[in-house]
């Protein structure tokens, strides 16, 4: 036991020393300015300033994985600030370095514990969630995370083990992030339906081919995508749909009189072409529009492009689909608080944006809804929330990412369980822990059909992020091979 006291005190008398050697070194700038440059840069980072204005930037040039990094990143910063700063710091105290630096003026002297850096912490968790989204962006955000660090060092307000720790603890909780949201997995972004060739009787120039175009999907900007189109298919039948023409009648008159249908538009559009396509009995063609095209994703079609050159080549894909209470969808169904989160997303998205429409609607929904008391497949639960997947999605838990497969004749049934004793709180630690699979509240299945029987007369019913008004009993049925569509 004193063997162990005696060793204990000499690695802190080792790092104490360490720290204090570390300190004065990181103090000994190669110049004035080179340390002031340093002070305004943490200065900069203050309240996390400094990521904020990195996260905009990369919301607004990165595309799609810029939103993501910027996101995760903003979510890892308030991660870490919690944890050291609500935790660490009152648990580990440790007085500030007492030198005066020369940079002291244009920093704010802190009076928080030293150990471990909140700082620090912040900008390597903004970093490391940075480059798991946006690995591009690596030579820009990771060096000037080194920098920030240094630089807390070189103002005298840390020692170099406060920066090491807190930079160690921002690590972990920006791929702590994953287990909550997961990467997009570029592994299952394709997939593996099997190909059938059919004669489509289309020529090089489109004909026989309808393309509708529904102006009121994602941002309704598609007439870059329409003029590709028209040039790459001279004889393409192009029919533009406003809000005010009904999308339904539309595409059923167009299906009726084509050897194959296309459509421009988001997933809700697809799957009203898809329930036309399969009425008509043509095949469809997916020209991605929306704001998330989770259908053209998983098909591999990620731009205009690839779906011409799927509809030169005439290969088609018969996929499944589903339809909940009679209305076809795609992609996923649900209802219960899902639909609830749907319903408050358009309600803020206006004022708001979407993006952060999403978020606020998130954290209303699940602080306020009642579980729905339902029978389904026979078994009487408590339904807080419900997931159905028109194939299996990956990964498991509470937020899956793609399929895989579009062909494998099963729904991805997953549900929380609201009957279980603080089903809030237990899904909260068990989404924190990344235990989901675990939790007594999260049940999951692959099954190929589903029947729900509630006391209710109506129930606010969704398919592919549409809100519809459907009855309290209802079956969710699987339908195999049911849609041609084209694939590279």
């Amino acid at each position: 036991m004193i063997a162990r006291v005696s060793t204990a005190a000499a690695l802190v008398r080792a790092v104490a020393d360490a720290d204090r050697r570390g300190l004065q070194l990181a103090m000994r700038a190669p110049s004035a300015t080179a340390h002031r440059r340093l002070a305004l840069l943490t200065r900069a980072a203050d309240h996390s300033k400094l990521w904020a204005a990195v996260a905009l930037a990369e919301a607004a040039l990165g595309g799609r994985a810029g939103r993501r990094a910027a996101l995760r990143g903003v979510l890892s910063i308030a991660a870490s600030s919690l944890v050291v700063n609500a935790g660490l710091k009152p648990l580990l105290p440790r007085h500030r370095p007492d030198v005066v630096a020369r940079a002291l003026p244009f920093v704010r002297r802190p009076v928080s514990s030293s150990f471990p850096s909140g700082h620090s912490a912040s900008a390597a968790a903004f970093a490391a969630a940075t480059v798991m989204e946006l690995p591009i962006a690596a030579p820009i955000v990771v060096p000037l995370a080194g920098l920030l660090g240094l630089s807390r060092a070189t103002t005298g307000v840390h020692y170099p083990s406060d920066i090491v720790v807190g930079a160690g603890v921002g690590l972990a909780l920006a791929g702590a992030t994953t287990r909550i949201w997961p990467r997009l997995d570029p592994d299952i972004s394709t997939p593996t339906p099997q190909l059938q060739v059919r004669e489509t009787r289309l020529c090089d120039e489109g004909d026989g081919l309808v393309v509708v175009v529904n102006g009121s999907a994602g941002d309704g900007r598609y007439d870059d995508d329409v003029a590709a189109i028209s040039a790459a298919l001279p004889r393409v039948d192009i029919v533009e749909v406003d809000a005010d023409d009904p999308l339904d009648e539309v595409l059923a008159k167009a299906a009726a009189h084509c050897q194959a249908l296309g459509v421009v538009g988001g997933d809700g559009t697809i799957s009203a072409a898809a329930d036309a396509a399969i009425a008509a009995d043509v095949p469809l063609a997916v020209f991605p529009g929306g704001t998330l095209n989770h259908f053209a994703r998983d098909l591999g079609v990620a731009s205009v492009d690839d779906t011409l050159a799927a509809i030169r080549a005439g290969t088609v894909a018969a996929v499944d689909t589903g339809t909940i209470d009679g209305h076809r969808f795609v992609n996923t169904a649900s209802f219960g608080t899902y639909s609830e989160f749907v319903a408050r997303r358009e309600e803020l998205e206006p004022a708001i944006g979407k993006r952060l429409a999403m978020v606020v609607a998130l954290a209303e929904v699940l602080a306020t809804s009642e579980p729905i008391e339902a029978s389904i497949n026979g078994r009487q639960m408590c339904v807080w929330m419900i997931f159905i997947g028109n194939g299996v999605y990956r990964p498991i838990g509470f937020v899956p990412a793609a399929r895989g497969q579009l062909d494998d004749g099963q729904f991805d049934l997953r549900i929380i369980d609201g009957s279980v004793l603080w089903a809030r709180l237990r899904l909260a630690l068990a989404l924190l822990t990344g235990r989901l699979d675990r939790s007594p509240t999260y049940h999951q299945a692959a099954v190929d059909h589903v029947t729900v029987a509630t006391e209710r007369g109506e129930l606010d019913l969704a398919a592919d992020g549409e809100i519809f008004g459907g009855r309290g009993n209802f079956d969710v049925d699987k339908h195999a091979a049911s849609l041609l569509v084209f694939v590279p």
